[in-house]
C-alpha cells in the first residue's frame, strides 16, 4: 500500500516525491475530480493526500468519498498556501486522542 499526492503546487508534489511519494499537479476542478477517480482506481492507494487548497475547490466530492468509501484515507495538507493553522493541529489531535501531550 502507497501514498498518492494531489497538489496544487509543484514545491509540494517535489518535497514529496522526495519522500517517495507519487503524485499530480492539478489547479481546476474538473483536473481534480479527474485525478482523484484516477487515484481511487489504483488498488495500490492507501492514502491520498491533498492540499488544502483543492479540497476547498471540490470540498463535496471529497466529503462523499471520506464518508462513502472504507479505502482509502484521505488526508487533507497544508502548503505554502495554507492558512497556517496546522502549526500545533497533530499535538493537539495526539493530545485529544490518547492525552499524551508531545
Amino acid at each position: 500500500m502507497r501514498f498518492y499526492l494531489i497538489s496544487d503546487n509543484v514545491d509540494t508534489q517535489v518535497g514529496m516525491r522526495l519522500a517517495g511519494i507519487d503524485g499530480v499537479v492539478v489547479h481546476e476542478p474538473a483536473e481534480v475530480q479527474k485525478a482523484l477517480k484516477d487515484a481511487l482506481a489504483m488498488d495500490d492507494v492507501a492514502v491520498i493526500l491533498i492540499t488544502e487548497t483543492l479540497l476547498n475547490l471540490c470540498r463535496d466530492m471529497i466529503y462523499h468519498i471520506k464518508l462513502t468509501q472504507k479505502r482509502p484515507l484521505l488526508v487533507e495538507i497544508p502548503d505554502r498556501h495554507g492558512n497556517g493553522r496546522t502549526g500545533d493541529s497533530i499535538s493537539r489531535y495526539v493530545r485529544e486522542a490518547i492525552g499524551v501531550k508531545i
